[in-house]
This record gives C-alpha cells, sequence and structure tokens, in this order.
C-alpha cells in the first residue's frame, strides 16, 4: 500500500490472495463486528466476483482492481439511497478518467465506460434498518493490466488496452480512495444538486437519441432525461416521459 492522505477510507486496509468475493469477505466482517468505517478488503484473486442482479465478474488474477470499501450512510433515508450510488459511481468515473485519455462515463445505474466499452462497474449491498441505511458495502471491479476476456461483460476495456502501459495496481488505490471519501464526504454534507448534475454531466447517451429493448423484448426509440431520485432512469419516449428501473430495459448497442 503507497501512502494515504485520506481520512477514513483504506485506513483498514485487508489485502487478501484470494477469495470468494470481496463483498461477501465485507459482508462477513459486518456479521462478526463493526468494522472502522472506510475499512477496505481487497483481494489480487476474486473467483466468484458478482455484478449487478446475479451476474458475474470476469477478473485475471493480480490484473485488476477488485475490492470493497465499507461505508455507514446513516445520515441517508432509504428513499434516498439512489444518491450514494451516484456518489461512489462519480467517484470512480473521475478516478478513471485521470488515468486514460478516452472519454469516460457512467452507463446507469452504475457502470464505467470508456467510450462505448464497459471498464468497471459497482455493486453496492446495503442493510437497513428504520428506514434508513445502517451500513453499506461497496464493490469495486476495475480493469487494469487484463489485455484478454472471456466470459462477462461482452464489450469490455481495461486501462492498459486504452493506453498501451501498464499500471502499478498498489499504486492506483491511494488516488482511489481519496476520490472516494472526497465524493462521499459531498454526500454527507446534504448539498446533493451539484451531486445529482454531475451524475447526469457523466451518463452515458444522456440527452441523446438511443435505441433500447424492454424486457419483454419489444424495442423502441428514446432520450435519456434524467433519473429519477428513487434511481429510476428517465427515458422520454415519443415525446412523453417513461420511468424504468434496473433490467426493465437495455441499451441496443450499434
Amino acid at each position: 500500500m503507497h501512502q494515504l492522505d485520506t481520512l477514513f477510507v483504506g485506513r483498514v486496509f485487508h489485502d487478501l490472495p484470494e477469495v470468494d468475493s470481496t463483498n461477501a469477505h465485507a459482508l462477513s466482517l459486518l456479521s462478526k463486528s463493526k468494522p472502522p468505517e472506510g475499512t477496505v478488503v481487497s483481494a489480487r484473486h476474486q473467483y466468484a466476483g458478482r455484478g449487478q442482479i446475479g451476474s458475474g465478474w470476469e477478473s485475471a488474477p493480480g490484473k485488476n482492481i477488485t475490492l470493497s470499501v465499507i461505508m455507514y450512510p446513516v445520515f441517508l433515508l432509504v428513499a434516498r439511497q439512489f444518491q450514494f450510488n451516484q456518489a461512489i459511481s462519480l467517484a470512480l468515473c473521475e478516478f478513471v478518467a485521470a488515468q486514460i485519455p478516452t472519454p469516460v462515463t457512467i452507463k446507469w445505474p452504475n457502470d464505467i465506460y470508456a467510450g462505448d466499452r464497459k471498464i468497471g462497474g459497482v455493486l453496492i449491498q446495503n442493510a437497513i434498518s428504520g428506514g434508513q441505511l445502517r451500513s453499506s458495502v461497496v464493490g469495486i471491479g476495475l480493469n487494469v493490466n487484463q489485455e484478454a476476456f472471456y466470459t462477462h461483460p461482452p464489450n469490455p476495456t481495461s486501462f492498459k488496452l486504452e493506453t498501451g502501459a501498464e499500471f502499478d495496481i498498489a499504486a492506483l488505490h491511494a488516488p482511489l480512495f481519496r476520490q472516494i471519501e472526497a465524493s462521499y464526504l459531498k454526500l454527507k454534507s446534504g448539498n446533493t444538486v451539484p451531486l445529482q448534475q454531475q451524475y447526469l454531466q457523466r451518463l452515458y447517451r444522456f440527452g441523446e437519441p438511443a435505441a433500447f429493448q424492454r424486457n419483454n423484448g419489444s424495442f423502441f426509440q428514446g432520450v435519456i432525461s434524467g433519473v429519477a431520485t428513487t434511481g429510476r432512469l428517465e427515458i422520454t419516449v415519443e415525446g412523453q416521459p417513461e420511468e424504468f428501473g434496473f433490467k426493465e430495459i437495455k441499451f441496443v448497442q450499434n
């Protein structure tokens, strides 16, 4: 671990050679105790990593960033939990944008894209109590030095594929943790309007005509016009706004 200048993110760092899932390991820690906020569980090889809604996450051993951060966003009501997602996704977007020349965006709700290819993603697992968030495990996967992919996702890229350079993964931890902490503290301050504006500015295909497919198989054209406070994607279809939840639609790639 290189020198940290964060207040809490990454100050406790579990560096594992191998684990099934860093999120599962972090959740296990939470079930037994209350680790300090910002505790990180990192693994050089994650052999059962998860994406959203049970999908897999392919990561070659020692090639990528695969870690989870334990946070306690108890200041957020459950109805506002997507703001936490926005803050983390923005942090990753800004971090990746500082490493590669390709334009970096957030593909709703929390995939990180370089151009039209996926370079990373987030899986947040929240524990809720009395209408508020009690704890969150933020699972982060970023493709860094991997050059060949065989399973998930179908359109991957990596820092190395975008730049041609090999990266020191350990050296990336400090700037990543700094970005996560800064974004989280902005959210905690309660000034969420800039956060929402920045999320829309970074949103993949925002304001552009695009083709989509509903989960019933039908296709339609629309324009992403916003994201509701609940996290549902707002798309204008033939002049009328509609809202969609995750897995209810998908982009049709050109």
